[in-house]
């Protein structure tokens, strides 16, 4: 079985009291924009960068690795599941939701 090339990561989770995705920044610090996330590029260290983050747990829960590219605003998510993240919490009344 051949092996799948890496691609281009964020590492992402939700910060844990507000519930707002976050993305981590080269300087550790968490961010509500994406733009501002590093970009990794090697495997080893996306996985270095994932155990740092998931240590976190009075701040986030949730840690993974998203796939995303660069872009000239900085990184962008690949996937529309990230996308939506990147538009911030849906919690609102809609649909079903109004008349209550």
């Amino acid at each position: 079985m051949t092996r799948r090339p890496f691609s281009p990561k964020v590492v992402t989770a939700n910060a844990l009291l507000e519930g707002d995705a976050v993305w981590l920044t080269a300087d550790d610090r968490w961010t509500r924009d994406i733009r501002e996330a590093e970009l990794i590029e090697d495997e080893a260290i996306a996985d270095d960068r994932l155990i740092f983050a998931s240590a976190q747990v009075d701040i986030v829960v949730g840690v993974y690795l998203a796939d995303a590219k660069e872009t000239p605003d900085g990184p962008a998510p690949v996937h529309f599941r990230e996308d939506f993240r990147t538009r911030g919490p849906s919690n609102y009344a809609h649909g079903k939701q109004v008349g209550v």
